[in-house]
């Protein structure tokens, strides 16, 4: 009884009682340990940026498109794991919960290290491809190489972490983070700064720090209680749950990868404005970086309480669980979005001190943080219907709204008026078009849905 009451303390019922309160004790953890790991690359760039030069904080910056177009993939496989495990979990199907906890931590250990491989082979010619300034060229491969050293210790965190959240528990993966966190500072202060390492040093703090969060995810599943246990002896490919897994898994990465492709090409596109351009759109894309976590907390937060609710036939709350959702991550992409336009010269001043760097981030801010709210809305309706069991419907609508339609821009609209402020101006509108399709994809979903249960 005493393990149960344990085990409890972590989870939050997610099918009974008013909603609010607990998308709330869910979430916020969700957002502090989002914003925790962003400051894994945020002092990296701060760090590299003060200590090392606009040129070493250009190639840092240059390689975050290119890493989320290889790691979203496999990213997207975590979700299908979370969905599957919440359905389970909240159905109390506990033999299938075991059979997918262990089917995906094989998972996350195999994509790690495939990942690893990839990584190091295509740096240097895909950053090549993207476009990247000669001068900053041999840093970013340099950077990019050692990071992906920690890709099989970045998916078993985000498996594990995916697990966990399933069942209620977002409260553990932040202390983990938290630790992290502290770790990561301090070893990119002592590899830059006294040991002159440059962005070697900042890219190996990061691999070191995520190899202390992924080993405590890994040790708080092997010593919880109840059917989510980890058991190392355990672990095998149950064909099934592999299958269900990719099919809800695969769409989601593969919409993470998609908008990381247009994220190239808009990052090919400023780097063909020179290093100082690309510093400014780093510093900048690193501050929106903490807006769109903490939104994208309630995307996280959509995916669990819908799957669990289904899962435990609460079909009633299930559009509750989207309205207040949408409500919460509006509120956040306002309050935080233009807090963080309005204090921008301020922000970016940590990231240099170089004055047209900081115009350049302005710029970036000016229309992409006062209108990033789109994007969370955009995540959160995209939660609910991956959380419903859809996740290719949400795919093909962000390739031809986000994708599809930032592609278009660039090569009609920005051809047209080339200037960052053009460039930037196509994010905005693609998120209001893809939310837009994507209320339409819900409604459908809900139908079909309702149609299904009248008949069983």
């Amino acid at each position: 009884m005493q393990k149960v009451r344990k085990r409890k303390s972590y989870e939050i019922d997610m099918c009974h009682g008013p909603l609010l309160g607990k998308i709330l004790l869910f979430s916020v953890p969700l957002i502090l340990s989002g914003v925790l790991q962003l400051l894994f690359n945020a002092a990296d760039v701060v760090v590299v940026g003060r200590f090392a030069g606009s040129r070493s904080l250009a190639a840092v910056g240059s390689t975050s498109s290119l890493i989320n177009l290889l790691v979203n993939v496999f990213i997207g496989l975590s979700v299908g794991a979370n969905v599957l495990i919440a359905r389970y979990y909240g159905g109390g199907q506990d033999r299938e919960v075991e059979e997918t906890v262990h089917t995906a931590m094989l998972l996350s250990f195999i994509s790690g290290f495939f990942l690893c491989i990839l990584g190091a082979a295509l740096a240097k010619p895909l950053l090549e491809l993207m476009g990247t300034p000669g001068d900053v060229l041999d840093k970013s491969v340099l950077y990019m190489r050692i990071y992906f050293l920690g890709m099989p210790a970045l998916l078993l965190y985000n498996f594990g972490s995916s697990i966990l959240r399933a069942i209620g528990d977002t409260q553990r993966p932040l202390y983990y983070l938290s630790a992290a966190g502290v770790i990561n500072v301090v070893l990119n202060l002592f590899f830059v700064i006294s040991l002159q390492m440059d962005v070697a040093g900042v890219a190996l703090a990061t691999v070191l720090s995520q190899c202390v969060s992924a080993s405590c995810i890994v040790w708080c599943l092997m010593k919880s209680e109840g059917s989510f246990r980890f058991y190392p002896k355990r672990m095998r490919i149950h064909k099934d749950k592999l299958l269900r897994i990719a099919r809800i898994g695969i769409p989601a990465g593969m919409q993470g990868a998609i908008f990381s492709v247009s994220n190239v090409l808009i990052q090919s596109s400023v780097n063909s404005f020179g290093s100082v351009a690309m510093a400014g759109n780093t510093a900048a894309s690193n501050i929106e970086g903490f807006v769109y976590t903490a939104m994208n907390a309630m995307h996280q937060t959509a995916v669990s309480f819908t799957s669990q609710n289904l899962g435990g036939k609460q079909y009633g709350r299930i559009t509750k669980v989207l309205a207040e959702c949408l409500v919460i991550v509006m509120v956040i992409g306002l309050v935080m979005g233009n807090g963080a336009w309005f204090f921008g010269r301020h922000i970016l001043g940590i990231y240099s001190s170089d004055a047209e760097v900081v115009s350049y981030g302005m710029l970036r801010l000016s229309v992409i943080c006062t209108t990033y709210c789109l994007c969370g809305m955009m995540d959160t309706m995209v939660g609910s219907i991956r959380g419903l069991g859809y996740s290719v419907m949400p795919m093909i609508v962000s390739l031809l709204g986000a994708c599809g339609f930032r592609i278009l821009w660039i090569f009609t609209v920005f051809r047209w008026n080339r200037s960052l402020l053009t460039l930037y101006i196509s994010y905005p509108v693609s998120w209001a078009i893809t939310f837009a399709a994507h209320v339409v994809c819900y409604i459908v979903v809900r139908k079909h849905i309702k149609k299904v249960l009248e008949r069983v």
